[in-house]
């Protein structure tokens, strides 16, 4: 599954477990992701705030 970078338009790979509020880095841009689900898939937004990936 993969979704593009809001920032650098890259695609980026998501992992098979993958949920909403999780963070991603683009290894493109180095910019920090979260995912979001839009329309029964999943899309990625620049993450905004604390910037602490409580998943991990």
């Amino acid at each position: 599954m993969e979704a593009i970078c809001p920032v650098c338009g890259s695609p980026i790979r998501l992992p098979e477990d993958v949920i909403p509020g999780e963070l991603l880095d683009c290894s493109s841009c180095n910019a920090v992701l979260e995912v979001f689900e839009e329309g029964g898939s999943y899309a990625l937004r620049e993450a905004q705030g604390i910037l602490e990936d409580w998943g991990e």
